[in-house]
This record gives C-alpha cells, sequence and structure tokens, in this order.
C-alpha cells in the first residue's frame, strides 16, 4: 500500500504544472469564459507580471496620435510593463518608436511625456541620437575604434493608421493589418493630422486591469451609475442585439441613410479572436448631437472633411488597452496603461480641429464634463469590484449573456490570447 501510494505522489506531481507560466496556462484552458476570472487574475503580481510579458510586450497597443507630434522632432513618451518608449516624427517626417533607453549605459534619454527636440540627447553622458534612431556623437572619449553605427537606438514596431499610433514591443508583433487598413478608412472624415488635443486628463485607479476593461465592455450597471452619460448615449452598439427594440432599429436605419448620402462609414466591422478589435457609428438620442450635458455641439468648428454634425458616436475598441468616441465636433480616446496587480492608468484625450479656439469655438469645461464623471464613477465601480475580489469569499461569478456579452468576448479573448503566447514559448 506504501509503495502504491508513493508512486501515486509521483504521478500527481508530474501532472503538476511546473512553472507558473504553465499553471496560468492550464488553469485558463479549464477556465469557462462566462465566468469571472479565478482571484490570482486580479490580485497576483506573479500572474500581473506574466500578463505584462505575454500581452502588454507582445501585442499592439494603442499609445497616441500622430496630431500629437505635428512637426519634426516632435515626441511622446511611454512606459509600457517597464519599459520606456519614445514616439518621435524624425527628420524625413515619418512616426517612429524607439526604447528610450540610450545605448552607453542604459539611461533614458527622453525624460518628458512630450516636447521637442532637434536631436536625441542623453542626459547622462550627452550621447547624441538623430531623430531616426543613429548615434551622431559619443565624444572622444570612447576612442578613435569606436563605431557609431553599431550603437543606434533600438527601434520598437510602430504603425499609423488614420492619425492613431500603434506599438509592439515584440520582434515579431501579430498581423492585424485588416484593423488597421479599416481604421484608416473610418477616421479618415475625421483628418487627425490636422487635429489637436483640447485637454488630458490621467486618472489612477486602484483596480486591477482587466476590472477596468471589463467594466468598459459592458454598459449593465450604467442605469444605477451614468446619468451625464445616459443623456446622450443608447445603451446597444448593434441591431443585432437581442434587447434591441424596432424603434432603436428604425432610428438607426434613418441615421445610416443620411450619413451614406456623405459618404460617412458606419458599418459595423470586427476583427480577431472574440473581436478583439471593433468599429461602429451609432446614432446617439432623437435629437442629440454630440456628448454633452445638453447634447449641443461642443465645438462649433467640425472636424475633417465634416459637415453633418449629426454623426452619433463612432465606437473603437482595441483590445488590451483602448476605447474610443468619434463625433462630428470632437474625438474622445482612452488609454489603459497597467501600473500593478491592482493599479490601473486611464488616460482620456478630447481632440478637436487644430483650428478650433479654446473660448471661442469650445469650453474645455462642457466639452469635457460628461467623461470627466463618467471616468471618476467607473473608477469608483472598479475599486470597489477590486476590493471586493480581494476578499478570501471571492468565488468566480457568471456573466449574464445578454447585458455581459462584452465582457465574455473581452475575457474569451484575454484568455485565447495568453494560452497562445504562452504556448508559443516566449516567442
Amino acid at each position: 500500500m506504501e509503495t502504491n501510494m508513493a508512486n501515486l505522489d509521483i504521478i500527481e506531481s508530474e501532472m503538476l504544472p511546473a512553472t507558473l507560466e504553465e499553471e496560468i496556462a492550464v488553469t485558463l484552458k479549464n477556465h469557462p469564459v462566462t465566468y469571472s476570472l479565478p482571484r490570482d487574475f486580479y490580485t497576483s503580481e506573479e500572474y500581473f507580471n506574466v500578463e505584462m510579458k505575454q500581452i502588454f510586450e507582445k501585442e499592439w497597443l494603442f499609445v497616441g496620435l500622430t496630431c500629437e507630434i505635428p512637426r519634426k522632432g516632435n515626441y511622446i513618451t511611454q512606459q509600457i510593463a517597464g519599459n520606456p518608449v519614445v514616439i518621435v516624427r524624425d527628420q524625413n517626417n515619418e512616426v517612429k518608436a524607439f526604447h528610450n533607453v540610450c545605448r552607453h549605459r542604459g539611461s533614458k534619454i527622453c525624460l518628458a511625456s512630450k516636447g521637442k527636440a532637434a536631436k536625441l540627447v542623453c542626459p547622462y553622458h550627452q550621447w547624441t541620437y538623430e531623430l531616426d534612431g543613429d548615434l551622431l556623437f559619443a565624444g572622444t572619449e570612447m576612442g578613435e575604434d569606436f563605431d557609431l553605427k553599431k550603437f543606434h537606438l533600438k527601434p520598437v514596431n510602430c504603425k499609423t493608421a488614420g492619425g492613431y499610433i500603434f506599438i509592439s514591443l515584440s520582434k515579431n508583433p501579430p498581423n492585424i493589418d485588416d484593423f488597421f487598413e479599416t481604421l484608416a478608412h473610418y477616421l479618415e472624415p475625421y483628418d487627425l493630422e490636422n487635429a489637436k488635443v483640447a485637454s488630458e486628463k490621467t486618472i489612477m485607479e486602484d483596480a486591477n486591469w482587466k476590472l477596468v476593461i471589463e467594466n468598459n465592455r459592458e454598459c449593465y450597471h450604467c442605469n444605477g451609475s451614468h446619468p451625464e452619460l445616459l443623456g446622450s448615449l443608447l445603451e446597444w452598439d448593434d441591431t443585432d442585439d437581442p434587447r434591441a427594440t424596432d424603434e432603436f432599429k428604425q432610428h438607426v436605419a434613418s441615421k445610416q441613410a443620411k450619413w451614406d448620402e456623405e459618404g460617412i462609414p458606419h458599418e459595423h466591422k470586427s476583427f480577431g479572436h472574440a473581436k478583439r478589435n471593433r468599429i461602429v457609428r451609432m446614432p446617439l438620442k432623437e435629437g442629440i448631437m454630440v456628448m454633452t450635458m445638453d447634447g449641443k455641439l461642443a465645438c462649433d468648428k467640425l472636424m475633417g472633411r465634416i459637415k453633418n454634425p449629426d454623426l452619433g458616436s463612432m465606437r473603437i475598441l482595441h483590445l488590451p488597452n483602448s476605447w474610443n468616441h468619434a463625433q462630428s465636433d470632437h474625438l474622445i480616446a482612452f488609454q489603459v496603461r497597467p501600473i500593478s496587480a491592482t493599479k490601473t492608468e486611464v488616460t482620456t484625450k478630447w481632440i478637436v480641429h487644430k483650428d478650433a479656439v479654446e473660448g471661442k469655438d469650445y469650453d474645455v469645461d462642457n466639452l469635457t464634463v460628461v467623461w470627466d464623471q463618467t471616468n471618476l464613477q467607473d473608477r469608483t465601480l472598479a475599486e470597489n469590484n477590486q476590493r471586493g475580489i480581494n476578499s478570501s469569499a471571492y468565488e468566480p461569478g457568471p456573466y449574464s449573456p445578454t447585458y455581459e456579452f462584452g465582457v465574455i468576448n473581452f475575457i474569451d479573448w484575454f484568455s485565447h490570447t495568453m494560452q497562445a503566447n504562452l504556448n508559443a514559448g516566449g516567442k
């Protein structure tokens, strides 16, 4: 009997995952996507670090807009899963991204969140790089045989689509060109190269990044939490939604006919596993132009080539880190940056026509108030969600297939992507 028990122990130990990565992959494989995740996925720093490696260091991430770096030498910086990155408009007017790390002794080069520079100069020992990353100067102290060409800045994969900037830290990022091409087509009317950021605000949420995304992916909570937002927003973003009424479908059809006359794209487009990327234009409530408290335009100067102020909201989802609302007079872009297992930064940018004048064409408070309030309300919801999950009493609960199908899609995408990247062996 003792021998048999010993053999059983050996067999069971061989069946157990050998690493944390294997444990995570096995857990996700066996976990139904119709239920919230096990506790460690929302609380564990070890799990969080694996997610950063497998998702935020491999997938394409939204990091900003080309209008934020309109001229040669303009740059913005990002911190992605502990990796400092600089995105710059180079001397050839191309948008490039680099690891913001000097090739000398590793100091960060660009220290501000945004700025303008003729060259990229390391503040430590003044190594100087061209805007395209080439090393120009390292000082005579490095010796006559020092080869500048061997020490250019390390590039980061970077693509632009319709004025949006995406980067991937992976050497072999996934191919989502179909999404990029469609996004460029749908954003064409807004001419984001000729836009500007009218307001930018960042809040810290004491919640796991997935809870922030989950909260955004459903409006089950809206009636009880978002009075300002529901003054303009229709909950459904698809006429195929089982809850959609005939009145809603007629409202959508009426607006779509007018959009077609102006060549404004609106059809629902989805890409990738579990619709990880989605674009759809939906009308707002009848008589509402944009997401303001009174439903009237927030900016008198419409964006790009747009003439019709009643374009509703074009909703853009990009997992894992962005959602957006594009309207006739302004666009709102959201970026999620995980900080730790229980801390997440959410940055919101309100974008208007570059020639719009503050105080004349738009008032910042009026422009931002609806989503200012909504963001604060969402922060409270996510933080309370985190506090409950921190409890030993928490166990995964079921999502509603009608009200929370968007959350199910997100958990499905997260689980699928984590398993695929883990099983790829870190390639």
